[in-house]
């Protein structure tokens, strides 16, 4: 895949340009770009987001606790690039967004029965992204609509958090389903190196260990089962983004960001 951004401190980044749209076209190159945790970047790698790249917007999902712990990341220091700090305050782990245990299956999926399986338990942290802080999911979206320069979403792996708000923004944008499904599964061609460099991290490595590293795999079932309840249930995402304030001129501006 050509999307990939390679960066010295982070490890999965890409671009969301190139993508298959469901009316023969493709999303945008050099618009919106996704990554991990972009704390340990390189003075060249801000150099290459900033200066090549046009970087002028950085959307942050990771908790507030993640950003006192391990700081804000040294583009907070670059006058030209703005930064959105939006919670979606539903993870799973101490700090981060590994799923937890167990999560209340009444609450999140009451659609579901009892005895959540391992596509319902992930899914399930998906919605209650959603469910506990739809405001900070709208105004990511917004923000990285953002057309003097170019956006940048990221939380700490760059898979659960980002993955569900780039689904979102991507089916804004008419990207296929199956080219969603495939940019999501594409952060497990990098999950050895990514679990490798959160570990390195006192903030992430009692979370990510206390599971196996299999069980952090994007699998394409779990995006998939995410975007077929949005479908029963609202309509598809649209018909939530809706529900939460998204406007016909928010889909125009993200649409006019990311198509050719």
């Amino acid at each position: 895949m050509t999307r990939w951004i390679d960066l010295e401190g982070a490890v999965n980044a890409r671009d969301l340009g190139g993508l298959p749209t469901r009316d023969g076209g493709r999303t945008r190159r050099g618009r919106i770009f996704r990554a991990d945790n972009l704390q340990g970047l390189s003075p060249a790698d801000v150099t290459l987001l900033v200066n090549e790249l046009n970087l002028r917007h950085v959307v942050d999902l990771r908790s507030n606790a993640e950003v006192s712990l391990e700081g804000p990341g040294p583009l907070t220091h670059v006058p030209e690039v703005r930064h959105h700090h939006l919670t979606l305050f539903a993870e799973g782990g101490t700090y981060t967004d590994v799923e937890a245990d167990t999560i209340d299956g009444d609450r999140v999926l009451p659609w579901a029965e009892r005895g959540l399986d391992e596509e319902l338990r992930v899914t399930g942290f998906y919605f209650g992204y959603l469910r506990d802080r739809p405001d900070a999911v709208v105004a990511a979206l917004r923000a990285m609509s953002l057309d003097d320069g170019a956006a940048l979403v990221h939380c700490a792996a760059g898979k659960d958090r980002t993955g569900v708000l780039v689904a979102l923004a991507l089916e804004v944008a008419g990207a296929t389903r199956e080219a969603i499904v495939e940019d999501y599964e594409a952060t497990g061609e990098r999950l050895e190196l990514i679990l490798k460099r959160l570990r390195g991290s006192e903030t992430y490595r009692g979370d990510l260990d206390s599971r196996p590293a299999d069980d952090h795999m994007p699998r394409a079932r779990y995006i998939e089962q995410f975007l077929g309840v949005l479908d029963d249930r609202f309509g598809g995402p649209m018909g939530w983004l809706t529900r939460h304030g998204w406007t016909d001129a928010d889909t125009t501006v993200l649409r006019a960001r990311l198509r050719d």
